[in-house]
């Protein structure tokens, strides 16, 4: 009959002492991995711009100071370099001379310009009064060819109406009737249209009317006048005065006020045969 087995004796375990002692072994003969360095944080050319103006390094700060100490001399340099010392070498007498000259100088630049402006003053007066003058002359010339008759002119005034009802019209009703208008400062009378009246208007009567500056004229007479309305029909309408002569004649005169009277008619510039103008006027 077989034998029961032996049991075999189970292996101790190691003590602690020995387990350590085989661990400091093992880690002596495994070689040690080198430590992995840590990757520096990456950092902008921005980044380094911020932190060295807003957290300046000691060594920035120095540079500053001896950089803004070297502008400031450079200036001061500058500046005493280009002083003008022209004087600093005179004397006091020497300078105290030289501002008497400069005071004599101005005071004959003064005087100088005083005398410019003057004669500045002088040509102005002078060219407004020949402006004026030459003014004068063309409101004058103006005025005479009005009154000669020359050119047509217009305004206010009036309007006559002559017509013969019973009886002819005589040469000296219509003669008193531009005296009157004349008198009271009529500026310009024309007849029928026709025949501007002046001061040498020439009046004839003839066969059925009248030769005014050689021009036939018939009733009904019709006379433009410029003037001062009122003035012009209260010199035509008193007692005895052209309408009455008109009316006397067997004729009718009647007259309206106009606000704008046109007279075309002009005469013809007569030219002088013998007077000549007078050269030491």
């Amino acid at each position: 009959m077989p034998e029961p087995d032996e049991q075999q004796p189970e292996p101790s375990a190691p003590e602690p002492s020995e387990q350590s002692e085989q661990s400091e072994q093992s880690e002596q003969s495994e070689p040690s991995a080198p430590p992995v360095p840590s990757a520096p944080a990456e950092s902008t050319a921005a980044d380094r711009l911020r932190r060295a103006l807003f957290q300046p390094s000691r060594k920035q700060v120095v540079a500053g100071v001896l950089l803004a100490l070297l502008g400031f001399g450079a200036v001061t340099q500058v500046r005493m370099t280009g002083h003008d010392d022209t004087y600093a070498g005179l004397r006091e007498q020497d300078l105290i001379d030289l501002l008497d000259g400069l005071a004599g100088a101005r005071q004959r630049t003064e005087g100088e310009i005083s005398r410019l402006e003057d004669v500045a003053s002088g040509l102005r007066d002078d060219t407004t009064k020949r402006q004026t003058a030459l003014d004068q002359a063309d409101a004058e010339v103006d005025d005479l060819n009005i009154l000669a008759g020359l050119v047509p002119v217009t305004g206010p005034g009036i309007r006559i109406t002559i017509t013969e009802d019973t009886g002819r019209v005589r040469l000296p009703s219509l003669l008193d009737t531009i005296e009157e208008l004349r008198t009271v400062r009529a500026e310009a009378i024309a007849i029928n249209g026709k025949v501007r009246v002046i001061a040498q208007t020439s009046f004839a009567e003839t066969d059925g009317g009248f030769l005014v500056d050689g021009v036939r004229l018939e009733a009904p007479y019709v006379i433009d006048v410029i003037g001062e309305p009122s003035v012009l029909s209260s010199a035509l309408t008193f007692a005895l005065g052209p309408k009455k002569q008109v009316e006397d004649d067997g004729g009718h005169l009647e007259v309206r006020e106009l606000r704008t009277v046109d007279i075309e008619a002009v005469t013809r510039r007569a030219e002088p045969r013998y007077a000549v103008p007078d050269q030491g006027q």
